[in-house]
């Protein structure tokens, strides 16, 4: 007896641009809600660059100033770039080999769902948790650091954080792809951490040894902990457009990687 099977014709998969967005609008909310209810993840994420802000920069070092730049102002830049990656890794890479291990993906190219939403959900929460975390800092560094800076440079920053928060959550797709389920949170701290260091986000970079300043000029975290820097006055002063290309470039190789394993993996399961 023949097996019957069930194809989406043309008509049945036809969406107004109205029902598209409210289909990507759902996936973004309920991958939202999933992450926030992870308490590993928000203690993490959320609780990580807070806690490093409130030590270094409002208890141990708050009267000091790095350059003309007070401690305060200053690593709400590099603490909020430390942030953003952390947010953006952990919420793409470790939920995206989660749900390949347990086959949810399969599960959603089995659906009539856009086929994108669910790689846009994952960037969309990234950055809403990325907008989180640097108005935490920007808070806590406006209450009890005293920091002060106008409206539309507190504006630049935070948009300059959010955006570049992109680049690394291409980096969490190319990383999930390639990462079992157990294996993906080690392997995204073993590269986080360290990257973190390197770029002068923990230790700022001029007090870096020389051979980690060279490093530090091929990670994307440094380049855009530099634009950040630049909008409270303590950057390289170097021209923006060069540290956003490189995060551009780095953002395209991580994208390309990610659609490596993506057909990987759709060939595994059409063999």
């Amino acid at each position: 007896m023949p097996t019957a099977s069930i194809r989406f014709t043309d008509a049945q998969l036809a969406r107004s641009p109205q029902q598209t967005a409210i289909i990507y609008l759902k996936e973004a909310k309920y991958e939202f809600l999933k992450n926030l209810r992870l308490r590993m993840y928000t203690a993490s994420v959320l609780s990580f660059p807070i806690m490093f802000y409130v030590l270094f920069g409002l208890v141990l070092n708050a009267k000091e100033a790095i350059g003309v730049t007070r401690v305060p102002t200053y690593l709400i830049a590099t603490y909020g770039t430390f942030g953003v990656m952390g947010a953006s890794l952990f919420g793409t890479a470790a939920g995206l080999s989660s749900d390949r291990g347990l086959g949810w993906l399969q599960v959603k190219r089995a659906s009539p769902m856009p086929p994108f939403a669910y790689f846009a959900a994952k960037v969309i929460t990234s950055m809403i948790f990325s907008t989180i975390i640097v108005l935490a800092l920007f808070a806590l560094g406006f209450t009890a650091g005293t920091v002060r800076m106008p409206i539309s440079d507190f504006a630049r920053l935070l948009a300059t954080l959010v955006v570049g928060s992109l680049p690394f959550s291409a980096m969490g797709l190319a990383l999930g792809y390639f990462t079992g389920p157990n294996s993906a949170p080690a392997t995204i701290n073993l590269i986080y951490l360290p990257m973190s260091f390197c770029s002068g986000l923990w230790v700022p970079f001029m007090f870096l040894p020389k051979v980690v300043k060279q490093i530090a000029l091929v990670l994307p975290p440094f380049h855009l902990s530099q634009l950040a820097l630049g909008i409270v006055g303590a950057g390289n002063h170097e021209p923006a457009s060069t540290h956003w290309e490189v995060l551009l470039a780095f953002t395209m190789i991580c994208l390309g990687i990610a659609r490596i394993g993506f057909q990987r993996d759709q060939e595994r399961m059409y063999r």
